[in-house]
C-alpha cells in the first residue's frame, strides 16, 4: 500500500514464487530469493540483477534447480542448459 506522496508504507509486501506464480505466505520460512546479477561483456558484474523467489513446496519437491535453469533460459541468462522434454 502505498501513501499519498508515493512511498511503500506496508511492513509486510508478499512476494509470488517464480516457478508456479504463487503467493509465498509470510509463514513460508523454507522460501528463497535469488538474484542474478547482470554482466556486461567483459563478465563484471554490473549494479542491476534478475530476482527469482521459490516458494518452500517447490525446494521441497526438488525443483528449484530445474526452476531456476527454465527461468534463467527464458530470461536469456542461460544457453543450452535447459530443454523442454515430454
Amino acid at each position: 500500500m502505498e501513501n499519498d506522496q508515493g512511498v511503500l508504507v506496508d511492513l509486510y509486501v508478499p512476494r509470488k514464487c517464480s516457478a508456479t506464480n504463487r503467493l509465498i505466505v509470510s509463514k513460508d520460512h523454507a522460501s528463497v530469493q535469488i538474484n542474478v546479477a547482470d554482466v556486461d561483456a567483459d563478465g563484471r558484474a554490473q549494479r542491476t540483477f534478475t530476482t527469482f523467489a521459490f516458494s518452500g513446496p517447490v525446494r521441497a519437491m526438488g525443483e528449484s534447480d530445474d526452476s531456476l535453469n527454465r527461468l534463467a533460459t527464458k530470461a536469456g541468462l542461460l544457453r543450452n542448459v535447459w530443454s523442454y522434454q515430454k
